[in-house]
């Protein structure tokens, strides 16, 4: 079916299926979908099927939520996350000048982060962590990532078991949930030593409508680290990334 609008057709079925894809800012049930967007139950379901058939959507069986599919998250990583760098890097060079240290920013690909770009400071030889995926649970990054998202896409986001990669990895659920709450009272997250043993950070998260669009970190060896003091790298991690959110919010 087709209707015109502003002098063009306009497939009915193709922009309710952009409506419940847009819709899509969390996982969703059907009856949750229909509702925000106006459908019926019957044609949002079958509508939603199509896109899972196509690979757009995917359904979580025991929740019976949907959630945006690998193809859509494709598609997206296929527009680049250039406009979001070049409107970080100079807040992180600046960053990474302050703090004499490398400074890195990291994005969502679905419920996980990839870092996309990083600046490292003068004299600082540390490890190119570019399109390498990061373990949320043992990362600040992950976790300034993980704070700020609902509890079901918390449990979506983690494996079945919290890897331990060092002494101070955090590995139960119940750990993780009383950190993330204090991330989120603090602003920032650290990591001591929790994927590499010398190797600590800070992280933010650049929000957009209270989710985290980008993570901004700053992290180093943990002699250096603690020279400087967790809480001030911290509370300067966060200044630079509500001021890339500014940047951002101003595309």
């Amino acid at each position: 079916m087709a209707a015109t609008v502003n002098g063009g057709q306009r497939v009915q079925s193709v922009a309710r299926a952009a409506d419940l894809l847009k819709a899509l800012d969390a996982p969703a049930t059907v009856f949750e979908l229909a509702d925000r967007c106006g459908l019926n139950r019957s044609t949002a379901w079958r509508i939603l099927a199509t896109l899972e058939d196509s690979g757009l959507v995917e359904r979580d069986p025991a929740s019976g939520r949907y959630a945006v599919g690998y193809a859509l998250v494709a598609l997206a990583a296929g527009a680049g996350h250039e406009p979001l760098v070049r409107r970080a890097h100079p807040h992180l060079r600046a960053l990474a000048d302050a703090c004499a240290e490398t400074a890195s920013l990291a994005v969502p690909r679905a419920l996980q982060l990839v870092y996309v770009d990083q600046v490292q400071a003068p004299h600082v030889m540390a490890a190119n962590w570019l399109g390498r995926p990061t373990p949320l649970h043992a990362t600040s990054t992950g976790k300034a990532f993980l704070a700020w998202l609902a509890a079901d896409e918390v449990a979506a986001a983690l494996p079945a078991r919290l890897q331990r990669f060092t002494n101070t990895t955090i590995t139960t659920r119940a750990a993780l949930r009383a950190e993330l709450a204090g991330v989120r009272a603090r602003g920032y997250a650290a990591s001591r030593g929790e994927l590499e043993p010398v190797l600590w950070g800070v992280s933010a998260p650049v929000l957009d409508g209270g989710r985290a669009v980008a993570v901004v970190s700053v992290w180093g060896t943990e002699g250096r680290i603690r020279a400087r003091g967790l809480d001030a790298l911290g509370a300067q991690t966060a200044a630079t990334a509500a001021d890339v959110a500014a940047a951002v919010a101003r595309r």
